[in-house]
């Protein structure tokens, strides 16, 4: 007996929100495949576009993002206090410093560790330990000069913490420069969409982001 289309993509979305559901990760699309055998590519990204548009404009506690090369499941950001309460937790918040180390090495990678210290003026040794330790950067070979200095770059944790799709959704340096450096604009919500709002939001939200590892939609 064949199956129609419409009740075969039915089935697989389904299933896909139940993994999406019971991952502690975000889901890529190769891993749903391979559980998904039969399914084709389109099929799935189709069915993850649809989850997305769904969950999204529901307005509930919880939402789909494409995120550190997958999908996942993510509480909305202004229930979080909730959620930690649930958990007995509390937020693990970086440093001034630490963010703005982390936002060069982001921006400038593979960066090498007297680079950063060029650029902030100060050493930075005891902050790029203690970001390699939070799992948000990582050490990704030797650059071939004299000396043989070690070069970093970030990790999909650090994708994942800050809810970026990939490296290109970070937004580009002239629109963090209009942002300004106001800490009254300051807030910790999801994106709204695609266009400057979404970035100041994102932007503005790594002032209060929780850098545990734990993702409350989790």
């Amino acid at each position: 007996m064949m199956r129609g289309p419409h009740l075969f993509t039915n089935q697989t979305k389904r299933i896909v929100e139940s993994l999406l559901f019971a991952a502690e990760k975000p889901l890529t699309v190769d891993q749903l495949l391979s559980i998904l055998q039969g399914s084709e590519r389109e099929e799935v990204r189709e069915v993850l576009a649809e989850l997305c548009r769904e969950f999204n404009l529901q307005e509930r506690g919880f939402y789909l993002e494409e995120v550190a090369g997958g999908y996942q499941f993510r509480s909305s950001p202004q229930y979080v206090e909730w959620v930690r309460k649930l958990r007995h937790e509390k937020p693990h918040r970086l440093s001034r410093a630490a963010l703005e180390t982390l936002a060069i090495v982001a921006y400038r990678q593979p960066v090498a560790r007297a680079e950063i210290e060029a650029i902030r003026g100060v050493e930075v040794g005891g902050i790029l330990r203690s970001l390699l330790e939070k799992g948000l950067i990582r050490i990704l070979g030797r650059r071939d000069e004299p000396g043989r200095p070690l070069v970093y770059g970030t990790t999909s944790k650090f994708l994942e913490v800050f809810g970026l799709k990939d490296l290109s959704s970070l937004p580009t340096l002239p629109e963090v420069e209009s942002l300004g450096k106001s800490d009254s604009d300051i807030e910790n919500k999801r994106p709204l969409d695609r266009g400057d709002k979404g970035e100041r939001e994102r932007v503005n939200r790594a002032e209060k982001t929780d850098v545990s590892g734990k993702n409350p939609g989790t």
